[in-house]
């Protein structure tokens, strides 16, 4: 019996290129090169790519971050900014380990539906969404996370929902990493609206 052909049709190389280049491929990227969607489904068959979650690819047995489940979500909600918990763990303040991933969004923005990873919602709005995102590589993909005074910011804006004790320890713990600066953290206060809140903890770093 003549044994299987294992030559990749065009097509499907094409697709495992840009898999090997972007390891969490979106259907729509296939299609936006002008490749059919359908080839992953037939890679897919083949065991050359493995879903990763809905709309989601990659390669079998890759290896991922810990911060995979943030690439996830960054790719599958395209106006989320990944904040308060999440970007606590990303820029290693705090002691939090949160399972579910933390992302901002627009006020008028449906609340997005993904099977896998889970999502903590929260609405912000204006310059609170606009001002301190920065750009983290993350398995290949660049994700959006607020920087590290604008975090800690946002745990006293959002205290209510995390609590006091989070938002101070990460102030803390985040000023004697060296990781903060005490003027934009002031900036960041006055953008969130919270500078009464945060001054006496500011205040009792000693500066």
């Amino acid at each position: 019996m003549k044994a299987p052909s294992t030559l990749i049709a065009p097509q499907e190389a094409a697709v495992l290129a840009l898999a090997r280049a972007t390891p969490l491929l979106r259907a729509r990227d296939v299609v936006a090169h002008g490749l059919p969607s359908v080839v992953l489904s037939r890679l897919v068959h083949a065991g050359r790519l493995e879903r990763v979650a809905r709309g989601v690819y990659g390669l079998p047995g890759h290896a991922s971050s810990e911060h995979h489940s943030l690439a996830e979500a960054s790719i599958r909600v395209d106006r989320g900014v990944v904040c308060l918990l999440s970007a606590l763990r990303v820029h290693e303040i705090g002691t939090q380990a949160p399972f579910e991933v933390w992302l901002a969004v627009p006020p008028n923005m449906p609340n997005p539906r993904l099977d896998q990873p889970a999502l903590r919602i929260v609405r912000m709005s204006g310059a609170a969404l606009a001002e301190g995102v920065a750009y983290r590589s993350i398995d290949g993909v660049d994700v959006p996370v607020f920087d590290a005074e604008k975090t800690v910011a946002d745990c006293f804006k959002f205290r209510n929902k995390i609590g006091l004790d989070v938002a101070i320890e990460a102030l803390q713990d985040g000023w004697r990493q060296r990781k903060l600066s005490m003027d934009r953290l002031w900036h960041y206060a006055t953008v969130d609206r919270v500078a009464n809140v945060m001054r006496p903890y500011m205040e009792s770093l000693g500066t």
